[in-house]
């Protein structure tokens, strides 16, 4: 299987387009939940916490798998990928959804100015601005931490005049710090769900940057660069759900996020 793995919900948004790209695999989605939120948490709990699912996903039969977590790509992606794998699980892989991000980001701008929403532990990071420099160094990021948005996503209020308040209230700070700000990249997989005060309080003019499709896509193009990890995925179009809390919050949260009558296991560690 494709593990999936995010603190919370979120990470489904990113689930959900793998399996519109890529439909035929079997994905084993791994949350957070009875932990979550990541983002306000040290590196090394991040880290700590991080490193005990991805271990678990491995346990379970997944070969590869993708934080779709940007807080936890951020904070915890390179160093499991240099102290752990190549040590414990040299046959294994971990992919982030920062890097791939970063690599297409720069195609969605006319004018090269940038904003990212972001949780404040990627903001902290500074791990989108140092991977977007590699690809567009000419490109201007401005990062915005946004810490009430996730909870807000979380408790169900995606459209609330509360969270319209909040997310207007970013979405003029950001551009007030850069009014050539063209295209916003909402860096953290709750956001999406926002779409839609984000459009009402976000101009015509600036584009909305979704990572979903971008990481499904870019997940495509490794599987074709890698046949031998490719060859040693499952093909029955399956996916199975895991969670740190119990198996009806769960599933009752997942609705929220597209995903309707899953059944889920609960697991402790």
């Amino acid at each position: 299987m494709i593990g999936v793995f995010d603190s919370g919900f979120g990470g489904l948004t990113i689930l959900r387009d793998l399996q519109k790209v890529l439909p035929q695999y079997d994905y084993l989605y791994l949350g957070d939940n009875a932990r979550a939120p990541y983002g306000s948490r040290s590196y090394e709990t991040i880290y700590r916490y991080t490193l005990q699912c991805v271990r678990e996903l491995f346990s379970r039969g997944c070969p590869l798998v993708i934080l779709g977590c940007n807080t936890a790509s951020a904070r915890a992606l390179r160093r499991i990928q240099q102290e752990v794998l190549p040590f414990e699980f040299p046959d294994r892989r971990v992919l982030g959804i920062i890097r791939p991000t970063a690599e297409e980001i720069g195609r969605y701008s006319k004018t090269g100015h940038i904003g990212i929403f972001a949780t404040a532990g990627t903001v902290l990071s500074d791990s989108y601005s140092i991977e977007i420099n590699h690809f567009y160094p000419s490109l201007k990021v401005v990062q915005h931490a946004c810490p009430l948005w996730a909870p807000l996503v979380e408790y169900g209020e995606r459209d609330s005049e509360g969270t319209r308040f909040f997310v207007k209230r970013e979405v003029d700070a950001i551009l007030q710090e850069d009014p050539e700000i063209d295209a916003i990249l909402l860096a953290c997989t709750h956001y999406p769900l926002l779409e839609k005060p984000l459009r009402q309080s976000t101009p015509d003019r600036v584009r909305l940057v979704f990572q979903g499709s971008i990481v499904a896509e870019k997940t495509s193009d490794y599987l074709f660069r890698h046949p031998e990890m490719e060859a040693r995925l499952s093909k029955n179009g399956k996916t199975s759900f895991l969670t740190t809390d119990t198996a009806e919050f769960f599933e009752k949260g997942a609705e929220f996020f597209g995903m309707d009558g899953i059944s889920a296991e609960s697991l402790t560690f």
